[in-house]
């Protein structure tokens, strides 16, 4: 995946799993809390322990979330790690049917478990697995009176409702979570084959293109030289003029496909700002785009369009720029493009050093062909890198004017 696009991905997953992580942590908090405040009160020695069985439980549950980046039926982690989601979840539904007034609180825990388990098992096992849930969070209620012959009166010591309500709503938050998840994975997924639907179309256009210009050429070629050797013994002076036509038909073939390869290297300055803007939105990054005057001379606008893909291919590879500011302008008499960004940090300073040394140096050279020169400059204080490219030019034509922000 393109570094600009993975970049918003796992954002969004860290989004998803940071409010995951905070619904369950929460829920299991406020089961340690009620416990803690029966310790408080009646100072059991059988309730702390249970208080560390409700944290261990905890622990692993926040550890089991992270699996939930395969979406939903996304299938089982490895066993021992759903054996300890169950296994400690099921210590503190134990161990709670020996505390009482507690019973409410004791089972969230083994609920908590299952509901993590319904989101990685396919839709018909979810209901099985939510059905069984349930049914021990019932269990752990009634049987406490049934066994224990304890009175419903001293069960729930407040907070009853509010257990229930958490528990009806945990399930549908990790589902809804996952589906949003999923969503975002699924669009991803999609760009991704656009674009390289996009460049299979191109291919083909271009091999069309390249088929009609050597298709027709090397037709005219193979008759002509199949001509001329009939005709070397019977006529040897018309067996040469087909062999002269036949080396200038070549040489049309080869003018055609340079010509044809030129144009696909062509870059438009407007089409590469234009790009700039769009990509760097996509990776995060608010872009502005001031274009005031640009030069009419195509070579110097095709150094100028290089100039800008290549600084746009760098602030994605090599820094976690948020800020850029892309202005072309006219000053005295030359074109100067400005680049600036403001991704520089302790860690990317030597990467945008070493790029410096690679494709900026390419880029020098295709600028000194057209007179110009590239300068480039880092406050590391202010974590700005800036990057100019300046061209004299004799003859520009305005298009634009003001500023463009996305």
């Amino acid at each position: 995946m393109p570094a600009e696009h993975a970049r918003s991905v796992q954002t969004t997953w860290y989004y998803t799993l940071t409010s995951i992580v905070f619904f369950v942590g929460f829920f299991e908090a406020v089961v340690a809390l009620t416990l803690l405040e029966d310790v408080l009160a009646t100072r059991d020695p059988f309730t702390m322990v249970l208080i560390v069985a409700v944290v261990v439980s905890a622990a692993v549950q926040i550890r089991y979330c992270w699996f939930l980046r395969a979406g939903r039926a996304g299938g089982l982690p490895a066993a021992g790690w759903t054996a300890a989601l169950v296994g400690s979840a099921g210590v503190v539904w134990v161990l709670g049917l020996f505390v009482p007034g507690v019973e409410f609180a004791t089972a969230v825990p083994l609920w908590a478990a299952a509901s993590l388990i319904a989101c990685l098992v396919p839709r018909m096992w979810r209901w099985v697995v939510l059905g069984v849930g349930a049914a021990l969070f019932a269990a752990h209620v009634v049987l406490p009176m049934v066994v224990l012959d304890r009175s419903l009166d001293e069960m729930p010591r407040g907070g009853a409702i509010m257990f229930l309500i958490y528990s009806t709503l945990l399930p549908f938050m990790l589902i809804s979570s996952l589906w949003w998840w999923e969503i975002v994975v699924r669009l991803e997924r999609h760009r991704r084959t656009a674009g390289e639907l996009a460049v299979t179309q191109e291919r083909l256009r271009f091999a069309s293109d390249l088929h009609d210009i050597q298709g027709h050429h090397l037709q005219v070629i193979s008759l002509k030289s199949e001509l001329a050797e009939r005709l070397l013994e019977v006529d040897p002076a018309a067996a040469r003029e087909h062999i002269h036509e036949t080396r200038l038909i070549a040489k049309q073939a080869l003018e055609e496909t340079r010509s044809l390869v030129a144009g696909y290297r062509q870059v438009a300055l407007d089409d590469e700002l234009e790009n700039a803007r769009e990509v760097l939105t996509a990776a995060g990054a608010s872009c502005a785009l001031r274009v005031g005057v640009v030069p009419a001379d195509a070579a110097v606008r095709a150094a100028l369009a290089s100039v800008v893909r290549e600084a746009t291919t760098n602030i994605l590879r090599h820094s976690e720029a948020t800020r850029v500011t892309i202005t072309l302008r006219v000053v005295d008499d030359a074109s100067v493009l400005s680049i600036e960004n403001d991704g520089v940090a302790a860690s990317t300073v030597a990467p945008a050093a070493r790029a410096a040394g690679s494709g900026l140096a390419g880029l020098r050279e295709r600028l000194a062909d057209v007179g110009g020169r590239l300068e480039t400059s880092t406050d590391a204080s202010a974590g700005i890198f800036e990057l100019t490219a300046t061209v004299p030019v004799e003859e520009s034509v305005r298009v634009s004017a003001g500023q463009v922000n996305a």
